[in-house]
């Protein structure tokens, strides 16, 4: 199929770097990828060979691979709709990725601004030459699958503006190729942070797990953070720069109900900041005891899980396999009999 008679193609990918998605990751990414595979061509991938740029363990990575795979098939990712497979099980990425690594001056490998975040942290004589490349690696992800658009947040528009960069300088020495892919800008996501500490993103790294809501805790768990969620003086329910912890609840409850943070701050009028923990504990429960339970049974099933991953590695290799042939012919590698 061309890419003319096809819907717009979407490439994003996440890595399998914790033992749950958390609210965050939900709300702004994986309900993003949910709807996209409505109107959309979309391929979404567990990157694990991104994981292996920090030091890990092999077993933590191989279950968190799994885990991962299946919270994304929980959220709504439907394999007759979209492609979700696992960045290893398709080895054309790495092998486009040393392509394009020759293209790819150092100096602008060195301007990455996460591999000098992540390297000034952990040294950069003790940082990984995958660590230096893998913005890379993550382009050849994208023109693997001649990506129309990525999803992407802040934090990846660098990475993709080398992507587009590459794209075009590869078709520019060797004729077109790759398709530069556009950011899709995600309208309306929800930026949540920390409940334990309101001037900081919920994230995995964070340094204290009370302020995370992890979607496969058990419900009990996350209702008690929830409770003890920080919050600030007084008792109007509004969102307020000067107020985060109660305008991070209010948002909240306004992503996962479809309202507008209007709306919930008109049914807590005349309510204090417990009412408003109840009922965003009440929701949450709502909302994620089934995707947690359908995330536990497709992980019981482990060969009915790896099937899902086999046919969406083919399905991306059947692309994937076509691009690197056609950049392998533009590059001038001598072809392969047999």
């Amino acid at each position: 199929m061309s890419s003319a008679d096809r819907p717009p193609r979407v490439f994003s990918g996440i890595q399998p770097t914790a033992d749950s998605f958390h609210l965050g990751n939900y709300l702004g990414a994986l309900q993003s990828w949910v709807a996209l595979q409505q109107d959309h061509d979309t391929f979404y991938c567990v990157v694990d060979q991104h994981a292996i740029t920090m030091a890990h363990d092999p077993a933590l990575l191989r279950r968190r691979t799994l885990v991962a795979s299946a919270q994304l098939f929980a959220a709504g990712l439907d394999p007759a709709r979209t492609t979700l497979f696992v960045q290893s099980h398709v080895p054309e990425h790495a092998q486009l990725a040393w392509v394009l690594s020759c293209l790819t001056g150092f100096g602008e490998a060195s301007r990455m601004t996460q591999f000098k975040d992540k390297s000034a942290r952990g040294g950069a004589d003790r940082s990984s030459v995958g660590l230096f490349t893998y913005p890379i690696l993550q382009a050849a992800d994208i023109l693997l699958y001649q990506a129309d658009q990525v999803p992407v947040g802040e934090d990846q528009r660098q990475h993709l503006e080398l992507t587009r960069t590459l794209a075009q300088r590869f078709n520019h020495r060797f004729g077109e190729t790759f398709v530069p892919p556009q950011p899709y800008i995600l309208r309306g996501t929800a930026k949540i942070v920390d409940l334990a500490d309101p001037t900081a993103k919920m994230s995995k790294s964070a340094e204290s797990p009370a302020g995370v809501l992890d979607l496969l805790d058990e419900p009990s768990v996350n209702v008690k953070k929830i409770r003890s969620a920080v919050t600030d003086t007084g008792r109007e329910v509004r969102v307020d720069p000067d107020k985060p912890g109660v305008s991070n609840l209010v948002t909240i409850l306004a992503a996962l109900t479809g309202a507008g943070t209007q709306a919930v701050e008109e049914e807590f009028v005349g309510r204090g900041y417990g009412d408003l923990k109840a009922r965003v504990a009440e929701v949450f429960v709502e909302t994620f005891t089934p995707f947690r339970e359908r995330t536990l049974e497709l992980l019981a099933d482990p060969e009915y899980l790896s099937g899902l991953l086999a046919d969406g590695a083919a399905r991306a290799a059947a692309v994937a396999e076509g691009t690197l042939a056609l950049a392998y012919d533009r590059v001038g590698f001598a072809p392969r009999r047999g």
